[in-house]
């Protein structure tokens, strides 16, 4: 059994309060082992992402396993389990044997699923009582990354305080809470993952019924890939599979729900009436109609919501997306008498906000949809059945749904490598990138707008240019991107 980790010590401690234990949090940081972690956060917008072998080695897995234990054990919720899944990353079983053995040596029990999509983590994390979930992946990132997401118990993401309190243990500044005299079991839960199946198929029974209608799915080599066909099967659809088997070193290559063009062949070539393309861990998708358009979030939002609307299910007839939503989307869902709520970049505040407002839709255009009827975090697999039940209840067109909804506003997202992370998470100080912007900005004036952002899950910087007329989209954005270049990428 592996013992604890070694923990620091420190001679001026000050309380921080977890829950109803404090955890003992010390001013001077010492970083992890004999390498220091990066400066700034550790955790983007998605949990904790970086190459493997890089920042994910397994001595700095199973410390975070450690310190995670800890401190979900000191908000006193639960006694059950953590939930522990994965992608088909090659890394990921070296990131699970390593989590597991910190979180044991915590004292917590793993139940570990094994390759499943992330909503499942969240799911079962919510529905099986447990104290928490972890799951590992690097979403839509190439194979060379991977991540570590964190999971309360009711199955949403932890919380930024609780982030912060497991961050502030990695770099040396926390004690242990109490000397472990009991340690946990790590036990192999596969099984689970068919309970989480079932969850799928159970809002839309008995009236379930997918026959006649043929469709793609891309399973990215990925997360999907345990799922996505059987549950589409056994609602009557005839499943076209794309990169169908788990596959860590191909996962997201040139494929899923960033790499459109195999899943628009594959429904042209097949006849297909839709086609859906999933990203690496399943938690988003994006869709093909029959004539080879991409259905992206905003659609999505459009035509659920439409729906939703329709019921009398959707409070104040708002929908929640972020800054990247489409301006066509959003005028086109005012002409409804709908309001659209903007938040920032990620799907944690996407729910936040649908919290607060007591809205019980939306998402991201990237293919993050939360419907709050159904479950509390982004689901892909989820998505895209709710999507084909409603497409083939309608007649079973989705281009006609497309045809009468809104026409997207020409926008143009731009990444640009930026690999160090002051200048990155700091652009707004470079003065000839902001003349740029503002300078985009006036030109457009209310027939455009400019977002210029870090990412939050990869080194770069994402230049964003929407206007009315696609000659202004690619005038600016060339113009932000030689600036951002030029000055920040150096």
């Amino acid at each position: 059994m592996v013992s604890s980790p070694v923990r620091p010590t420190g001679t001026v401690p000050v309380g921080h309060q977890v829950g109803n234990t404090e955890i003992v949090i010390e001013p001077a940081a010492k970083g992890f082992g004999s390498r220091a972690l990066p400066p700034g956060s550790l955790f983007g917008t998605d949990g904790i992402r970086g190459k493997a072998g890089d920042l994910l080695t397994a001595p700095l897995a199973m410390e975070i396993g450690y310190w995670a234990g800890q401190i979900l054990q000191a908000q006193g919720l639960t006694d059950g389990p953590i939930i522990l899944g994965q992608d088909s990353r090659t890394s990921g079983h070296m990131l699970a044997t390593a989590l597991s053995a910190g979180l044991t040596s915590a004292g917590l029990d793993v139940w570990h699923l094994g390759l499943c999509p992330t909503p499942a983590v969240a799911y079962l994390a919510e529905s099986c009582q447990a104290l928490g979930g972890i799951m590992i992946s690097a979403s839509h990132n190439p194979p060379a990354d991977n991540g570590i997401k964190f999971f309360g118990g009711d199955g949403t993401k932890l919380a930024s305080g609780v982030q912060a309190t497991i961050e502030a243990a990695l770099r040396g500044q926390a004690t242990a809470i109490a000397p472990r005299s009991t340690w946990g079991q790590c036990y192999y839960r596969p099984e689970l993952v068919n309970r989480y199946a079932s969850f799928l198929h159970e809002p839309l029974l008995p009236g379930l019924n997918l026959a006649g209608m043929k469709v793609v799915l891309d399973m990215a080599w990925g997360s999907a890939t345990r799922l996505a066909e059987q549950v589409f099967g056994e609602a009557g659809a005839e499943v076209i599979a794309l990169h169908g088997a788990p596959d860590g070193d191909r996962i997201n290559v040139d494929c899923g729900s960033t790499h459109l063009e195999p899943l628009k062949a594959a429904v042209a070539a097949h006849g297909a009436d839709l086609g859906f393309a999933f990203d690496g861990d399943a938690d988003r998708v994006m869709a093909v109609d029959a004539q080879g358009r991409v259905v992206d979030g905003d659609y999505i939002l459009y035509i659920w919501g439409q729906h939703l609307q329709g019921q009398g299910r959707l409070p104040d007839n708002t929908v929640i997306s972020t800054v990247m939503a489409n301006l066509g989307f959003e005028r086109a869902w005012e002409k409804l008498g709908g309001t659209l709520v903007r938040t920032p970049v990620g799907d944690q505040h996407v729910h936040s906000e649908m919290v607060r407002r007591g809205a019980m839709l939306g998402g991201e255009q990237s293919g993050h949809i939360l419907c709050h009827h159904y479950s509390l975090t982004g689901d892909g697999i989820l998505t895209a059945l709710h999507l084909a039940t409603l497409v083939q209840s309608l007649g079973g067109s989705l281009a006609a749904l497309v045809d009468h909804s809104f026409q997207t506003y020409p926008q143009k997202l731009q990444n640009v490598a930026v690999v160090d992370r002051d200048r990155r998470l700091n652009w707004q100080d470079c003065a000839p990138v902001g003349q740029a912007v503002e300078a985009a900005e006036r030109a457009m004036g209310s027939a455009g707008r400019v977002l210029v952002r870090p990412s939050g899950t990869e080194p770069v910087i994402r230049v964003m240019v929407e206007a009315i007329d696609a000659a202004l989209v690619d005038r600016w954005t060339q113009h932000i991107v030689q600036a951002v270049t030029q000055h920040l990428a150096v």
